[in-house]
């Protein structure tokens, strides 16, 4: 099956008659590999749960966030509706510019942490790309990185959530540390990189050169490799 939202953005990420893409793989347009998606996949593509079609209001929700820029054809924005006194999800709608992978994966996403009544805010912190593509039936690796905007939409919208409510010890927030000085790269920069399908030092150093000229930094740039191959591979 081809989704064509892994070829181009969709500006308001809306499900495409099924009549309107052509069966098989989907094949990237540069590298000529093929991709290969679940069923499940292929559901929440052309029916993706608790999408919003129109722009999302910040006011009309309990906590919003949003990452990415349509600029470079990647957005995400999300809204909560949480039950104060419990503190779990009782809502969660969403809109991204995202490709096809992004928005199977975050509609799996509005279903793990709002079925079963919702789950607690501090449980759904805990959900990771892994687990929302373990619930798909897996994403072809180059797509990985896809199921992680709605994981950081979701986390930029729970600090605000604990902003509007005066609870700014709970905050989070995730900072890039420098990694090679010379060539500015950082350990955001390499996450990105495996993300993307970087699996060892020789790939990431194709992608983004870090550490030729400095071997004192290599011991820290395969650890962060490692690190960032356990979080979102297992």
């Amino acid at each position: 099956m081809a989704m064509a939202g892994d070829k181009v953005h969709h500006s308001n990420a809306a499900p495409i008659p099924e009549g309107g893409l052509a069966s098989g793989d989907v094949i990237n347009q540069y590298t000529g590999e093929k991709w290969y998606y679940s069923d499940i996949v292929k559901d929440h593509f052309f029916h993706p749960r608790n999408l919003q079609l129109e722009d999302l209001v910040p006011e009309r929700f309990d906590a919003f966030g949003m990452v990415g820029s349509p600029a470079c054809g990647d957005m995400m924005s999300m809204g909560l509706k949480i039950d104060p006194a419990t503190e779990t999800i009782k809502e969660l709608k969403w809109k991204t510019f995202g490709c096809g992978s992004a928005i199977a994966a975050t509609s799996m996403f509005s279903v793990m942490v709002t079925e079963n009544g919702g789950m607690p805010i501090e449980e759904a912190r805990n959900v990771r790309p892994q687990h929302i593509m373990e619930r798909l039936g897996g994403l072809p690796n180059r797509k990985i990185h896809c199921s992680v905007l709605a994981d950081k939409a979701f986390r930029k919208a729970v600090n605000d959530y604990f902003r509007r409510t005066g609870q700014h010890e709970r905050v989070i927030v995730e900072g890039s540390r420098v990694i090679d000085p010379k060539l500015n790269i950082t350990d955001h920069d390499i996450e990105e990189a495996v993300l993307e399908g970087a699996a060892d030092l020789d790939a990431v150093q194709q992608k983004l050169k870090v550490g030729i000229g400095s071997p004192e930094i290599i011991a820290d740039v395969e650890q962060l490799i490692r690190f960032y191959k356990e979080k979102y591979y297992g």
